[in-house]
Order: structure tokens, then C-alpha cells, then sequence
């Protein structure tokens, strides 16, 4: 049968109209992306408020992004009590990344504000940032050489539920973090990550004085995995869990 024979494909009026639907949230998501592109890479882009909309989550890299209220509180956290000459690394935690990218854009200008801020992500989209490290855990002290032993305060969400995962992310965080030799302040951490993970989280992570707090991180789309805070310290948002039930028995 000749090519001109052959019936031309049609679609129904459901199918096409669900196709031109697709092709809509496909180039309004495009458009998204090149305006913060556009912000990020202008010398006065920094004042423009960035929105984690412009990134759809990728599942298949295992990525869930926190509420706005839990990305602020996380980035805050990271913030409280900063000297400026401090280092912050946000691991496979893009979020809260933009969170502290916003806090710092809107902060008084004689606010104390860190030395230096990195990204460590495997999500290349993100690269748009000028604080993105490319970062695998499969390869997890594989950075850039200024980064060892130069971190002061670190959020980690390790992007799978695994013991090889969270043991190699527990490797970057030891491989970054400041001596408590070489200064006169404390590692401030976090580890958010699944509570099916706390009996190894607290045991990677036991040499800095890592807990279980009472703070639950939210997730903008919801997630059926019960998730977890971790952290080597108390604060306004977070007691250690332990500490909070002691408390409460004594409060009786």
C-alpha cells in the first residue's frame, strides 16, 4: 500500500486536549526556569525572591522538596547566630538552599552573614546558582579541595533511604567539617532523612553529639515516609526528644 493511502492518525478531542495540556505546564515550567536563570546569573538578580516552582521534583533522583514553612525553618536554623567568617554547606537539600538564598537577599545589611555558601546537588538544573558543587554520593569526597575540613554548618538529606546512602553522605559531612581544633565554635548539623534511619543516623553521626529531635520536616507534596530531624544541637525549634520526654515527667 503506497504512503498516500494510509489513514492519517487522529486523536480524540480528550486525548488532544490532554496533550496540549502537557505542552502548556511544559513551556510555563520552561519559562519558569529561564527567568530564574535569567535572575540568577544578573549582577542585582539576588534581590528577586526565588521559588523552588521553577524545579519539578524528579522522582527517579529520588527528590520530595520541603513545604516553604520547613525550608525556612531549616534554612533559619543555618542562619541563627552566624559569624562572618563561617562556612554553610547545603547537602542534596536544594529547598533549603533557596530559602537561605532568600533569607540573605532580604536581610539587614548589617547582619552578620556567612563567609561562603555551597550547594552540593546531582540535579545539574541547579547549576544556574553560582554556589552549586556538583556532588554524587556514589563518589562522596570527590569536590573541590577548599571545601575539606572548611565547614562550620551543614544541612544533609540524603537523597535515598539506604544504608550505602547515608553512610556515604555521613562520609561527606565528616570529610567537610572544621576541626573543632581549628576554631572556637561548635559544628552545627542537621540530617533530615527517614525514621527508619535513626538507629544508623545516630550511629554515623554520634561523634558530634547527633539526636533525634522533635522537629518533623514537611514536604510540599506530602511524603508516605515518616521523616526525622536529626541535629548536634537544641534550639527555639527543636528540643532532642529524650530531653523533651525528661521534661515532660519532670513538668508532672
Amino acid at each position: 500500500m503506497a504512503d498516500s493511502d494510509e489513514e492519517p492518525i487522529t486523536l480524540s478531542s480528550h486525548a488532544l486536549a490532554a496533550l496540549q495540556e502537557f505542552y502548556g505546564e511544559r513551556d510555563a515550567h520552561a519559562d519558569k526556569f529561564e527567568k530564574l536563570k535569567a535572575a540568577a546569573e544578573e549582577q542585582h538578580g539576588a534581590q528577586q525572591v526565588l521559588s523552588m516552582d521553577a524545579f519539578t521534583e524528579d522522582w527517579n533522583e529520588s527528590q520530595f522538596w520541603y513545604s516553604d514553612e520547613t525550608a525556612t525553618l531549616l534554612a533559619k536554623q543555618l542562619l541563627d547566630g552566624i559569624r562572618e567568617d563561617e562556612v554553610i554547606a547545603v547537602v542534596s537539600a536544594p529547598s533549603v538552599f533557596v530559602a537561605l538564598k532568600n533569607l540573605l537577599n532580604v536581610a539587614d545589611a548589617s547582619a552578620p552573614k556567612p563567609k561562603q555558601v555551597y550547594l552540593l546537588e546531582h540535579d545539574q538544573r541547579f547549576s544556574v546558582f553560582p554556589e552549586f558543587v556538583f556532588y554524587d554520593f556514589q563518589q562522596p569526597i570527590k569536590l573541590p579541595a577548599q571545601l575539606k575540613g572548611a565547614v562550620d554548618r551543614i544541612i544533609c538529606d540524603p537523597p535515598f533511604l539506604s544504608e550505602d546512602c547515608q553512610t556515604k553522605a555521613a562520609l561527606t559531612v565528616r570529610w567537610m567539617s572544621r576541626s573543632s581544633a581549628d576554631t572556637d565554635s561548635r559544628l552545627r548539623l542537621i540530617v533530615c532523612t527517614g525514621e527508619r534511619m535513626e538507629a544508623l543516623v545516630t550511629k554515623l553521626y554520634r561523634s558530634f553529639g547527633t539526636q533525634t529531635t522533635t522537629f518533623e520536616p514537611r514536604h510540599a507534596r506530602g511524603l508516605s515516609n515518616e521523616f526525622y530531624c536529626y541535629a548536634n544541637y537544641e534550639c527555639e525549634a527543636w528540643k532532642f526528644k529524650g530531653e523533651e520526654e525528661k521534661d515532660s515527667k519532670e513538668d508532672k
